[in-house]
């Protein structure tokens, strides 16, 4: 599906002269924002040292010097009341003579000489009255002071005059002045004014333009979101499909190989030459490659339409880490490499997790760091450990490989890619573990995290959070006794080649098969024969596995109780929930081995597994019931010791652990392929010259894998074969230290 991009309307950024405009009119309010602080100032100046007041105060002056000369000539000063009006008018003129007196007086007229002359007599005046007439009078006005008084008074009356005109002109100048600057700052802010009034027009018109704009924009958007909510169903509706395609490309590339490799596995015990079996092993590596492969692509689909679920169950988890451990064994000893396990004292025995997905992420990290490292180690450590979140498991895989750079650490988790790409040593796979192993962990509530270092290895931690289970070790359950005959089994299937292979399998096992290649055949058998169990493909034509499965329970009579398990190549887990809900007991998902059989036949009580007429031998106890065995029995090495020398019987014992390791790595390969069979004949080849050497713990184990091949859960197998590699190491290590081998350890 291609979606065309939606058209965007032409907002780009805003235009050059919009900025331009925005800053003439900054300019502009600033220059408004000056003439109005300096206008402000000049009124305030004006206001603050005004002189106005002072032709006022000239006047007054001017009207208490005439008053006061008039009553000076015209009163008769014999008379107390004559005396008192004299004073009153003299203490009002000098009150005014000493208001004219001051420094801005002073500063207005100091160019005018007049003004100078005209302040000398008026002092001398006042200085020769007080002594008549001041506060502190010395002496009684007689006619003949007062006469001379008033001729100084009259000489007065011209300067007093000429000073109040000049006053006059000098302050009618200032306000002259001050009216035309009032004048010029009134038209500057008048033409600033205009200009921003028109700034502000072109402003607001630009800013309406651009909302028109942005409108536009905005109506832009919603439609291509309308689209995009469109394309996003679309993309739903084809995710669902993809989904549905997938789990029916599961299913119809699972079948073949279901055919496929079950025939490899019948083909593995016929006899074959050494070529021949090269041949078939090649065959059957592809076949598992390419099969993981098809695995990781459902997975990663899985993940990313989110219809993976989790199943969490109480697990043991030393059980859990051993058989990792055990299975991934064989690679590292293939390329020569150590691989340990380190359990913490603080991990807890049980947890509650999903048992199938932690060990997918445990292999993808061991699987790596062996692919990746040549030489030394690879470890694989458990603990617990308490975080802001709460407790957690933390899982962490070191290996001493290539490392990587922090250009491979930068594309580690990204699809398609891989570690280090190198010429000489290429790797294969799909690139696909690690981001799946990722999503894995943090679908769990966890993740994974890496550090490295080029050419000294890398470390991997897987964390999840921890659900402790309080209940005790999980105990196997006793299963229901065996019936005395064959088991009767009617398999559903509608591949011809499964069916075949089938009818192989349970040939071996002496039970007798029958088929029906629909769901509606197999209800109709139900129906009319009576069967110990069904197996039930899920997929089939005209009525499916789950639809069989429900008509099949409404039977009446004990054909509604037959056991009946699904087998289905669709690993999605709403399949598994679907089969559960219709009836069936069971679900198996295919290729389906011999060995998956023989515990799928022992989990419901039909434990009879060997050749038509054949006894399956008893289970073996688990090593941890059974009284170990010591790794030297004395004795016997003593005897061998007797009949040889030294270095005979060192040769001896250096032949059989190179036949020991041989038979170590035949027996991974058979649990590997499940291939029970081999992994007894590996088993009991060694036991017999361990018991003629004296080293009884080997011989024990080995006795405990013959017995329990055929019998044993896979898990089981591998913390058998497991111990047995342990028993090994230390017997050689203390033959080595007694001097029994030839060659140190």
């Amino acid at each position: 599906m291609t979606l065309s991009a939606p058209q965007r309307p032409p907002v780009g950024r805003l235009p050059t002269w919009f900025g331009v405009t925005g800053v003439v009119l900054m300019i502009t309010l600033l220059a408004v924002a000056f003439v109005q602080a300096r206008q402000y100032a000049l009124l305030n100046h004006t206001v603050r040292y005004q002189n106005d007041y002072l032709v006022l105060s000239l006047y007054q002056l001017e009207v208490e010097y005439l008053r006061l000369r008039e009553q000076w000539g015209g009163a008769n000063l014999d008379t107390p009341e004559a005396q008192r009006a004299l004073q009153l008018r003299y203490d009002i003129f000098v009150s005014r003579v000493s208001l004219f007196q001051n420094e801005r007086a002073q500063r207005l007229l100091e160019d005018d000489q007049a003004f100078s002359r005209i302040v000398r007599q008026l002092n001398a005046f006042v200085q020769r009255a007080d002594l008549y007439l001041g506060d502190n009078a010395r002496a009684r006005l007689s006619p003949q002071a007062a006469q001379a008084l008033a001729q100084e008074l009259q000489a007065l009356d011209a300067p007093i005059h000429q000073t109040l005109v000049a006053a006059s002109h000098v302050v009618a100048e200032q306000v002259t002045q001050r009216s035309e600057a009032v004048r010029q700052h009134n038209q500057v802010g008048i033409a600033l004014t205009l200009c921003l009034s028109l700034l502000l027009l072109m402003f607001a018109f630009i800013a309406m333009r651009q909302l028109r704009l942005l409108e536009l924009r905005r109506q832009g958007l919603e439609a291509a979101a309308s689209r995009l909510g469109e394309a996003r169903l679309e993309a739903e509706a084809a995710n669902r499909a993809k989904s549905a395609f997938l789990a029916n490309m599961s299913h119809e590339i699972r079948t073949p190989f279901h055919g496929l490799l079950g025939m490899l596995s019948l083909l593995r015990d016929t006899r074959l030459d050494n070529r021949q079996q090269d041949f078939l092993r090649t065959a059957h590596e592809s076949a598992d490659h390419l099969l993981a492969i098809l695995d990781d692509i459902l997975d990663l689909s899985k993940l990313e339409s989110g219809s993976l679920t989790l199943v969490s169950t109480p697990v043991a988890l030393p059980a859990l880490l051993r058989e990792v451990q055990a299975l991934m064994q064989p690679q590292a000893s293939a390329k020569g490499l150590v691989l340990r396990l380190d359990i913490n004292d603080k991990l807890p025995g049980h947890a509650l997790l999903d048992p199938t997905r932690v060990r997918q992420v445990l292999y993808n990290l061991l699987s790596n760091a062996i692919k990746f490292s040549d030489s030394g180690s690879v470890v694989l450590q458990a603990t617990s450990l308490d975080s802001p979140q709460g407790p957690q498991l933390q899982f962490e895989v070191a290996d001493t490989g290539v490392g990587m750079d922090d250009a491979t650490m930068g594309r580690l988790f990204q699809r398609f890619s891989q570690g280090q790409h190198r010429t000489d040593q290429p790797h294969g796979g799909a690139g696909l573990g690690l981001e799946i192993s990722r999503n894995l962990a943090r679908l769990m509530g966890g993740d994974i995290t890496a550090r490295s270092t080029p050419a000294v290895g890398s470390v991997f931690t897987f964390r999840l959070p921890l659900q402790a289970d309080p209940a005790l070790p999980l105990v196997a359950a006793t299963p229901p006794p065996a019936p005395a005959g064959p088991v009767h089994v009617l398999v559903a299937e509608d591949h011809p080649i499964n069916r075949k292979y089938l009818a192989a399998l349970l040939e071996r096992m002496g039970h007798p098969a029958h088929f029906a290649e629909n769901g509606a055949e197999a209800v109709q058998l139900l129906r009319a024969h009576h069967f110990d169990l069904v197996l039930m493909d899920v997929h089939m034509p005209v009525v499916d596995g789950i639809e069989a499965t429900l008509q099949a329970r409404a039977l009446p009579g004990p054909a509604a109780a037959t056991r009946i398990v699904a087998l289905t190549a669709d690993v999605f887990a709403d399949t598994r929930e679907r089969c559960l809900a219709a009836g069936m007991d069971e679900v198996v998902t295919k290729p389906l081995s011999l060995q998956a059989l023989k515990a799928l036949l022992a989990r419901l009580g039909h434990s009879r597994a060997g050749a038509p007429g054949g006894v399956a031998p008893a289970a073996t106890p688990p090593a941890a019931m059974r009284e170990e065995a010591p790794l030297l029995d004395r004795r016997i090495t003593a005897d061998v010791l007797e009949v040889m020398s030294n270095a005979e019987a060192g040769t001896l014992y250096d032949s059989f652990f190179h036949q020991a390791d041989d038979a170590a790595r035949r027996m991974r390969a058979a649990m590997r392929a499940a291939d029970s069979e081999g992994l007894s004949r590996a088993a009991h080849g060694i036991k017999g010259a361990a018991l003629n050497l004296g080293l009884a713990a080997v011989a024990d184990l080995a006795q405990r894998l013959h017995q329990g091949a055929a019998n044993l859960a896979a898990p089981q197998l591998a913390l058998g074969v497991q111990r047995f590699e342990e028993a090994l190491a230390a017997t050689r290590a203390v033959c080595a230290a007694e001097g029994l081998t030839a060659v140190p350890a």
